[in-house]
């Protein structure tokens, strides 16, 4: 006795010819992937400098100036600041590490990775508030040091004492929160390869 006799259904056999098959998807451009891989990869290494530098200051640079007289702290933060604002490359850098982690939260979010999308854009609000205080707090600061000119002949520093409280106190906000900022990013490159390698 023929089990399935002819013109029954085999559930078992291929779809015939013409049979509705569901979509396959399609997977990004290779040109497509490796913009994604270099935003992400160029914004950890961005932030992982601007952490380091914030974390200098915090564990060397501040502590030693603060055993030192007044005169010579005003001279050495004034030389500190004046060499980083005529720094192209920590400028650029500096913003940089913003506008390229949203540039991939956006790419990855349109590209339905969106477990990766949240990580990075949680790293860009972590990165953009720092670059609030220190545009509201930091900066501020470093003029006023700036507008006592030569300290050899200042004879007001009353600002060192603000300075050496709400400076310093900012800036290892500033370095936490970069840090948080590297943490979200790794954490996104590890989930950023393991839904690159499934392709």
């Amino acid at each position: 006795m023929n089990p399935n006799p002819a013109g029954s259904h085999n559930p078992y056999s291929a779809a015939p010819p013409g049979a509705h098959q569901p979509p396959a998807q399609s997977a990004p451009a290779p040109g497509s992937t490796k913009l994604g891989t270099a935003l992400l990869v160029v914004s950890t290494v961005l932030v992982g400098l601007m952490a380091g530098l914030f974390f200098a200051y915090d564990v060397s640079v501040m502590p030693g100036l603060a055993d030192t007289d007044q005169r010579t702290y005003v001279t050495a933060m004034q030389n500190f600041n004046a060499e980083i604002d005529g720094n192209g490359l920590f400028g650029m850098a500096f913003v940089l590490a913003l506008l390229t982690a949203v540039a991939s939260a956006v790419i990855e979010f349109r590209r339905g990775r969106k477990a990766v999308a949240l990580w990075v854009g949680a790293a860009a609000v972590a990165y953009f508030i720092m670059l609030m205080i220190t545009f509201s707090v930091n900066i501020p600061l470093n003029n006023e040091l700036k507008d006592l000119g030569d300290a050899a002949k200042a004879t007001d520093f009353s600002v060192v004492d603000t300075f050496k409280s709400t400076w310093v106190s900012t800036n290892i906000i500033r370095t936490l929160l970069c840090t948080v900022a590297l943490t979200a990013l790794s954490r996104a490159l590890v989930l950023y390869g393991r839904a690159t390698a499934r392709r």
